[in-house]
């Protein structure tokens, strides 16, 4: 079934009624007619069973018909990633979107090879996370930060956060994980693992752009031997945290 993502208050107990854009794909491009069934979800992570009844030029109207929670997974990653030439950001917006990161954080760094960011960006991106969410099962939408410079990201950030880094050698993100995730255990079995992944943009973070994130208490790790490419990086390294955390496992997810 087709899922969707619409206003909380399009939707009450026992029915839904849509509107504006959506009505327009509902009826002329998807060509739905009373009695077709569709999937609702509110960003609340409950997705709704809903059954057709009319379809309009102006609106939408359909029966619930059943309720269900959705899993998210429990680890919430935050990627802030640097932004990036073409449309190589948005292929990390969307695949990590699908893989199930919790929130993105673009960031201008120093070596940021990109052009005027046109006014309709930030709309174009928010459509990407939202199809790529309704496409992969999500029940809540990632956040979506406005642009923000690199040592402002820095400053904002708050709890465990880590650097993937070329420079560094001794410390892997396997380790780095491992020893939060135990020193998480020892406070309490209930705690549940935050994230937040910085990624820099092709040609790397500068040294002072390190040297001023590990002042905010940011890890700089290895993501291995080899280099990865900056689009690239931040989709390995946030399913290796998924992984080692058990998101990708059955029932793993709340």
């Amino acid at each position: 079934m087709h899922r969707f993502f619409i206003p909380p208050e399009w939707i009450d107990q026992e029915g839904v009624v849509i509107k504006g854009k959506l009505v327009h794909q509902l009826r002329n491009v998807l060509r739905l007619t009373k009695g077709d069934r569709i999937l609702v979800l509110d960003d609340s992570g409950l997705e709704y069973e809903v059954v057709l009844e009319r379809v309009t030029r102006g609106y939408v109207e359909g029966m619930v018909y059943g309720v269900m929670r959705v899993a998210d997974p429990r680890t919430k990653v935050t990627l802030y990633q640097a932004l990036l030439k073409g449309e190589k950001f948005e292929f990390i917006l969307q695949k990590c979107t699908e893989l199930g990161v919790a929130g993105f954080v673009p960031m201008l760094c120093e070596r940021c090879v990109v052009g005027h960011l046109k006014d309709n960006r930030v709309e174009r991106w928010q459509r990407i996370v939202v199809e790529a969410a309704e496409q992969s099962g999500r029940g809540k939408l990632p956040a979506l930060e406005s642009v923000a410079p690199f040592q402002q990201a820095c400053q904002s950030t708050k709890g465990f956060s880590l650097l993937a880094w070329e420079g560094e050698k001794a410390m892997g993100l396997g380790a780095a994980l491992r020893s939060e995730i135990y020193r998480l255990r020892i406070i309490s079995a209930k705690n549940l693992l935050s994230v937040n992944l910085f990624i820099g943009p092709e040609g790397g973070f500068t040294p002072s752009e390190v040297e001023f994130a590990q002042k905010c208490g940011i890890v700089p790790i290895t993501l291995g031997s080899r280099v990865l490419r900056a689009e690239t990086a931040g989709l390995v390294a946030a399913t290796a945290i998924l992984y080692e955390c058990g998101d990708l496992d059955p029932l793993s997810s709340d």
